[in-house]
């Protein structure tokens, strides 16, 4: 009966609905208000490189995210595939997160250092080559391009903008130093952007041609850090099972 006169009386319903939008709205923004609290710390995570940012620009780009998940859940088939489950921290430079809710290919969130760069370069140029029954596309044009580079100022100083800790000054530089180490502040440090960017690509050689930066350098390089930041052998290590 009382549904009833809900559904019959239009200003009542329209009130109503209201307060229960109301209610679900602050369930979801209130919890926001204290996400510093959260987020935990965790040693190791940094925001990325000059060179890893790149590319996952293009890894976003090229839209490799509607494939490959970069979440590991917290259950045991998961980790016994995948290795540790996700850690909240694990992404806190990300804009945006790579999560993911679909897999057609393998979460990548623990790739890093699975395996060589030549396998990822071809891999990527070709992927029935080194997995022949894979249906992903091949990206070979990423072999092909120079990486193109010289707005990377540009884009660290919009990401600053939203919270990830790339310096402009000796005061944020020295912060860096004290919460990344030295070599990894100087990485970070945006004046030095291009020239990080070029000292990485030259000393890594990712897509195996030291004459030029190409976006293949930079894809390689985004995916080889990807889950290497944290020594998961301090969280419950007894469930820790290698990525295979």
């Amino acid at each position: 009966m009382k549904h009833e006169t809900i559904e019959t009386n239009a200003g009542l319903l329209v009130i109503l609905t209201l307060i229960v939008i109301s209610i679900g709205g602050l369930v979801e923004i209130v919890p926001l208000f204290y996400i510093d609290d959260t987020v935990e710390e965790v040693d190791g995570v940094r925001p990325y490189t000059p060179l890893e940012q790149r590319g996952r620009d293009i890894y976003v780009r090229e839209g490799c995210y509607n494939c490959h998940s970069q979440m590991v859940r917290p259950f045991r088939d998961e980790m016994l595939r995948y290795g540790h489950y996700s850690l909240a921290a694990e992404s806190m430079y990300d804009h945006p997160f790579q999560w993911g809710s679909k897999r057609t290919g393998p979460d990548l969130a623990r790739v890093g250092g699975k395996y060589s760069n030549e396998w990822h370069v071809r891999h990527l140029i070709d992927p029935k080559s080194v997995v022949p029954e894979s249906i992903m596309p091949g990206y070979p044009w990423l072999a092909r391009r120079d990486l193109a580079y010289d707005d990377i100022e540009r884009r660290m100083r919009a990401l600053r903008r939203v919270g990830v800790p790339y310096s402009i000054n000796e005061e944020e530089y020295q912060a860096n130093v004290e919460r990344f180490g030295e070599q990894t502040a100087r990485m970070l440090h945006i004046d030095d952007a291009r020239e990080n960017l070029e000292a990485q690509a030259r000393r890594g050689n990712y897509d195996g041609d030291p004459s030029r930066i190409t976006e293949m350098d930079a894809m390689v390089a985004y995916l080889q850090m990807l889950g290497t930041l944290v020594d998961f052998s301090q969280y419950d290590e007894g469930y820790f099972v290698e990525f295979r």
